[in-house]
Order: C-alpha cells, then structure tokens, then sequence
C-alpha cells in the first residue's frame, strides 16, 4: 500500500522548519506507532486523530500504522501536527485523494469530535513554508486573520476536518480570509498630562529620537512612569517588516488579538518587581517561550521601581539590550527570540523615599546600598540618565500648558529620518543600533569636538563602551538639531546624560 505524505511545520522560537509527515500502513498487528523525536503531547495525537476521524465518518486503518516525521532529530513539540497526520493517514488509506497535498501546509491541533483547533506560532510557521516554495496552507478557521498576512501564499481554513476532507475530494470549499477592517489603535498618554519636569521631557524626546534607553531617579510622585508611559506615543508606527516580527513573538506566546494581529504600534510592556527570571527573558519545560523583552520587541520595556527587581532579573538584561536577541537553551533545545526594546528605568533615590529629600531619613550606606542594586554594568548600557525634582507649582493656565504629544513626536520622527537616510546603505534604522567601531572609524568626528570625551576616558570616568554611547546620543542631538554631523556642544550634552549623579 502507499504512503501517504503531507507537510507541516515545527516553530523554534519564531523560526519555522518544514516537516515531512509520512503515514504507513501494513507489516503487521493493528498498531499505531509515531516516531521522529514528538513529546508527550504530541505522543499523544495518535489517539486524538483516531477518534477524529472516526467521528469525521471515515474508517481507522485495521493494520500497523507507523506513522514519521522528518527531519528525525528535530524535536517536535505540541499538538499541531494532529490535522497532517490525520490526512496522510487517509491519503495511504486510499480514503482521500493527495492530489492536492503537494505544496499544501496543514497545520491544526484536532478535537476528538473533529474540529479543527487554533495553535500558537501559526505566522512564524506559514512565513517559513513560504520561504520553502509551498504553495497553500489549511489552517485553523479561528487562525484565518492571522494566517492572511503572509502574503504569496494561498490561505485556507477550516473548522472541521470532515471541511477537509470534503475540500481534498473536490466537493466541498474551505473559508478563505476576509478583507479585515482597519481598526484605529489605542490613543496614547499625551504628554500635556505631565506638569513641568523640562529637562526629563527633553531627555525623553532624546531617547525617542535615536533609540535610547533610559533612567529616571526622584522622589515619588514627580512623573517618572509618566513620562514613561507617554514615550510609545513618540515613537514611529512599525514598518511591515518590524511589524511582522512583533506578530510572529506574540504570536508564539500565544496574546494576538482575533480582529487586529498584526501589530501596527510599539508595543509597552511593565512588569511587576516581583517577576521572575525566566517571565522576564522567556522559559519553559522543553522548548523555551518568549519572555516580557521579547514581547516588549521593537517597542518599551518600563521597569518601574527598577530597584526593588531582583539583582538577577536585572542583570539577565545586559546581554539582551547589547545584542538585541535572547538565546535560551533548555532540555529539547536552543531557541533565539528578538529582544530589540527600549529599556526605560523608573527608581525611586532612596528606600524612604519622601516627597523631600530634606525628610530622607535614610543612611548615606542605606541609600548607597539601595541605589547600588542597579549594578555598574547595567548603568554603563544605559545612555540618558536624569534626576527629576519635586514639583513647585501646578502650571493651570493655558500660556504655560506643556507641549503635547504630537508637537514633540513631529521633531522625533523627523530627527529618525535623518538618521534613517544616513544610515540606510548599512542596514540601522536608529542611532543606538549603530556599532562602535563604525563611529569611531567610517563617522568619525574631528578631534577638537571629542576633546571632552577623550579627557573623560583618560580620568577613568567614562568606559569605552561609555564612549561609544556618547557618540551615539551625540548624533541623534545633533539630528534634532538638523546639523550634518554632532559639534563639541552635542558631545557634551551627550556626556553630561551619562552622569552618574544622576543614578
């Protein structure tokens, strides 16, 4: 008797690999065996196919079933495998023809009655059959908005594998995608909510300009989360392609919206103090799942009360804002997530924390040892650095209202195109993705406007990876200034960011 093949995908962190499933029958007692490395899910599915089927209105095979999933040293984890082994099983039956299984993705976890259930990673799976020259796709009829963004690729869904079944024997048609309605996002915070606190603000326009990540110290109460709430509402919408990428991770974690996929603004995440390890940079039995910073990809990662986080948590950050990707490794395997985010820190100067510092009742060791769970290494990832102050006086009048969002935004995009277009030939979309050596060699500024920053370096102030943001921050001022290249003045703004009596 013939084999039956059908195709699906496995996702590994948001990186998809096609698997060949096979169904063969005959050899022996009726048995159904699976192999090609599948965990106890997917062991699973044999029972779970079965009884679909059966309750689809077709026979079971009465022989050995061995049922393959190449390639056979890929873990397979999960249960979206059930809707291809289902077909290939009836395609070596005989039960259903396969002339429209080559090229044909099928991808769906079944339920015992024979409906075909949604999965997680549907868009990281469909990209990567793409890429491998499919053709189609049957997927979940709950997963079709999602499956509709990739394009060049013929999407189907279906509800029930009898649909199915019915569509391979010509009788019957399966859903297509609908055209979605464009649905506005969310509004963000305006900043015309926060009162006074000008230089703060203007450190947050900085850091929206080039891509920066920041700190807030000050006393309860004076705006940090705030202002750091209102930094999405600067920032540019997503590019299909940065857009895509955002889906495909929130689409592996399972939190895509059934009306809206596809992610068109930067998302905000803000844990708690209290989270672990393993939430904050992704974990998990088997294979790991994606963490807060890389849901918080392409977008703002706020750690409000940043010193009361664990030193560890905070510390698992380091890596991640250098390379801007997570590697995590586990027992069925390595996986790599995207973890490009703004990191902004909120911290209060002390434990006590009263509205004056006169209050503080704090000792010097105390507030040292508070302040010091923010480790040196971290602080020297991080460019803008700002003390803000209590508030004097609520401005009510209209002549002294703050700027809104939309002014400050206008200035922050137009400040990322001009470093767009320089930096377009070499593949950075910002300032603070740009590397080091290329500032220091291709970019380098005259040696009378780093004077500064060479006499920081020599007294020990500043690291050399303190230098190299510097260099960064100097170039976005001088994009909001539109100067063709950063002068003394830019530099110095740039280092005066960085002090640590900020911290």
């Amino acid at each position: 008797m013939p084999i039956g093949h059908t195709w699906s995908v496995a996702v590994l962190g948001i990186d998809g690999r096609l698997i060949e499933v096979e169904a063969d029958l005959g050899g022996g007692l009726p048995t159904t065996k699976l192999v090609g490395l599948p965990d106890a899910g997917l062991r699973e599915a044999k029972d779970r196919v079965r009884s679909a089927v059966r309750n689809s209105g077709r026979q079971w095979p009465g022989e050995k079933l061995t049922l393959g999933l190449s390639p056979a040293d890929l873990p397979k984890l999960g249960s979206g495998y059930d809707l291809a082994i289902a077909v290939a099983v009836l395609a070596a039956a005989g039960s259903v023809p396969a002339t429209r299984l080559p090229g044909t993705i099928l991808l769906g976890e079944l339920s015992l009655d024979g409906r075909v259930r949604e999965i997680r990673g549907v868009l990281p799976g469909l990209i990567a059959a793409r890429k491998a020259g499919m053709k189609r796709a049957v997927v979940p009829a709950h997963s079709l908005s999602e499956a509709a963004l990739v394009e060049d690729l013929e999407i189907f869904g279906a509800a029930r594998l009898a649909d199915v079944i019915s569509w391979l024997e010509g009788e019957g048609t399966l859903v297509r995608p609908e055209v979605a309605a464009g649905n506005d996002p969310p509004k963000p915070p305006d900043l015309t909510d926060v009162v006074g606190q000008p230089e703060a603000r203007w450190a947050l326009e900085v850091a929206a300009a080039g891509g920066h990540h920041v700190l807030f110290t000050g006393p309860p109460g004076v705006g940090k989360t705030m202002l750091a709430k209102r930094l999405p509402g600067l920032l540019p919408t997503l590019s299909i392609e940065e857009a895509l990428e955002v889906t495909a991770v929130h689409s592996v974690h399972g939190s895509l919206s059934p009306t809206a996929p596809l992610a068109t603004t930067p998302p905000f995440v803000a844990p708690h103090h209290s989270v672990s390890v393993a939430a904050l940079v992704g974990g998990g039995s088997g294979l790991a799942s994606p963490g807060l910073i890389s849901q918080a990809h392409r977008g703002v990662l706020l750690l409000d009360e940043a010193c009361e986080f664990s030193g560890q948590a905070l510390e698992s950050l380091r890596t991640a804002i250098e390379e801007g990707e997570i590697r995590i490794a586990r027992s069925k395997g390595s996986v790599r997530y995207p973890a490009r985010f703004q990191l902004v820190l909120a911290a209060n100067p002390c434990p006590c924390a009263p509205p004056r510092e006169t209050d503080c009742t704090c000792t010097p060791a105390a507030r040292r040892r508070y302040l010091n769970r923010l480790s040196g290494p971290l602080l020297d990832r991080v460019d803008i650095r700002v003390r803000m102050r209590p508030i004097t006086a609520m401005t009510t009048h209209a002549d002294g209202a703050p700027e809104p969002t939309e002014a400050v935004r206008e200035r922050v995009l137009a400040a990322r195109d001009r470093a767009a277009t320089r930096w377009s030939a070499h593949g950075w979309r910002t300032n603070a993705e740009v590397p080091g050596p290329a500032l220091r060699r291709q970019f380098a500024l005259p040696r009378h406007a780093t004077a500064l920053l060479d006499r920081s370096l020599e007294r020990g102030l500043l690291s050399a990876r303190g230098a190299d943001r510097c260099l960064r921050l100097s170039w976005t001022l001088a994009d909001l200034a539109a100067d063709p290249e950063p002068s003394a003045d830019h530099v110095a703004a740039a280092l005066e960011f960085r002090d640590r009596r900020a911290a």
